[in-house]
């Protein structure tokens, strides 16, 4: 199995450390708001990387965080914790806020299919090893104190810039990292920022450095290390992460053990919408929630994500989240088949349903390049929809189509089979056919699809799909 390294700046074979176990750390969503689109697009393909991982033999132990504090809105560590700014926003507890959209976030990984990781953490349930971390970088002179927290101090850590392909030297203040006046350098970030003198925060701990609460990059830092180990395998997350977010991660976890954090990082690339890069700040993020509005299933963003390679910059628009639910439909109509098989030979010869598994895992474990596997099935559809299959391939074809939902998720096995009525209103619509009775052949196909039933004339005869 093959991995793009953001590391390495190449494509790399992956061994693990651990063989066959994969350690997988995946930054989670910020829980102050509705994850987007972008969002989903992100942990689609993180999904995706589990599930091919177990196509190749691999045992992933996968975790996510939840960042349900300490996350401020600027990256520069100023500004109000992103917690907060949504209790003022909806006018409850950091703690209310965070437990909603912590739900709400599960509640979309349900709908959109994916694996529950290993671990699921919470930043708030692991404050005792961040200050234990912090600790360690205090001891071996990687921190400084100023008047609103505890700082890594990144001139200390000489390969900090290397990561990202930093340019430290032009640095600006105003930039993404912003010039504190008492920061000893523009890209030194907060470990421990203290609470606000006379203000008690909603969420806030007693600390050898004072009362407060814990920078955003140490949180995965101490997370990552507690459930992975000091050197985990696989870290993913959002490409807007690599020049802030994991090269301070990077700097603090191999300040402490000396050793690299990650042997492979995978990122996923921003997903545009009108050209703009989708993104809360700019208010154009479209939720899991206006998807379902337009009656518009949640496994049709599924389909939309894999469309895109995730290196890729993706195009989001409604028109083609359209698009791809009309792929989905055709998918669905090839799962119905396994529920039509006829009895009478191919014209067309026999369809090696044994091999789409293979192909599609061999696909993926190419960088996960779920557009050429998506293109692939597309095929195996047109192909499958013309010859259809015979009885004595029923089970093949129920194979092929666990793999493809273990693959890739878009749960084609739950198209179910229609009832004795519903085939008893087909074959009199087939029957009035014969007859050339059109008027009521077209009113039976009418009662069919406003059952949710699609129905295509083929040469052996009828064959329907769910609509």
């Amino acid at each position: 199995m093959k991995l793009y390294n953001t590391l390495t700046r190449q494509i790399d074979e992956l061994q693990s450390l651990q063989p066959p176990r994969v350690g997988v750390y995946t930054c989670g969503p910020t829980v102050y708001d509705y994850a987007h689109v972008g969002h989903w697009f992100n942990y689609v393909r993180m999904d995706t990387l589990i599930r091919t991982l177990k196509a190749n033999g691999f045992q992933p132990e996968w975790v996510m965080n939840i960042t349900d504090v300490g996350h401020l809105v600027s990256d520069a560590d100023e500004g109000e914790d992103k917690l907060e700014k949504g209790a003022r926003r909806e006018g409850k507890t950091a703690w209310e806020i965070a437990e909603f959209y912590t739900q709400d976030f599960m509640t979309g990984m349900k709908a959109l299919n994916m694996l529950m990781p290993n671990y699921l953490v919470k930043a708030t349930e692991h404050i005792p090893e961040q200050i234990d971390l912090i600790k360690r970088l205090e001891q071996k002179g990687f921190t400084y104190i100023i008047d609103d927290g505890v700082y890594y101090d990144t001139g200390k850590f000489p390969h900090y810039a290397d990561f990202a392909g930093l340019d430290l030297d032009e640095q600006q203040a105003g930039g993404r990292v912003s010039q504190n006046p008492q920061k000893h350098r523009p890209a030194d970030f907060a470990l421990w920022k203290f609470s606000p003198p006379g203000r008690q925060r909603d969420m806030e701990w007693d600390s050898p450095w004072g009362k407060g609460f814990p920078g955003w990059h140490i949180e995965c830092s101490a997370m990552s290390m507690k459930y992975l180990g000091e050197t985990l395998d696989i870290h993913t997350g959002g490409i807007d992460h690599v020049p802030v977010h994991h090269t301070n991660e990077i700097a603090q976890s191999q300040a402490v053990t000396g050793k690299p954090l990650a042997s492979y990082w995978l990122h996923s690339n921003h997903v545009t919408l009108g050209g703009e890069k989708i993104s809360k700040s700019l208010g154009n993020g479209i939720r899991l929630q206006d998807v379902i509005a337009r009656d518009i299933p949640p496994m049709a963003l599924r389909l939309h994500a894999l469309e895109s390679h995730y290196r890729s910059q993706s195009k989001f628009s409604w028109a083609s989240l359209e698009a791809a639910q009309n792929r989905l439909n055709d998918l669905r109509a090839m799962a119905a088949l396994r529920w039509q098989p006829r009895a009478v030979a191919h014209d067309s010869g026999t369809f090696a349903l044994e091999d789409v598994q293979l192909e599609l895992a061999n696909l993926l474990a190419d960088d996960l390049n779920t557009p050429e596997a998506l293109a692939f099935l597309s095929q195996v559809n047109t192909q499958l929809l013309t010859v259809h299959i015979e009885k004595d391939m029923t089970n093949h074809f129920t194979s092929m189509l666990t793999s493809i939902d273990e693959l890739l998720g878009l749960d084609l096995c739950s198209v179910a089979d229609i009832t004795d009525d519903q085939k008893a209103l087909i074959a009199r619509r087939e029957q009035a056919r014969t007859k050339q009775d059109w008027p009521d052949a077209d009113r039976l196909r009418h009662e069919l699809t406003e059952q949710g039933i699609g129905v295509q004339d083929h040469l052996h005869g009828p064959i329907w799909f769910p609509l």
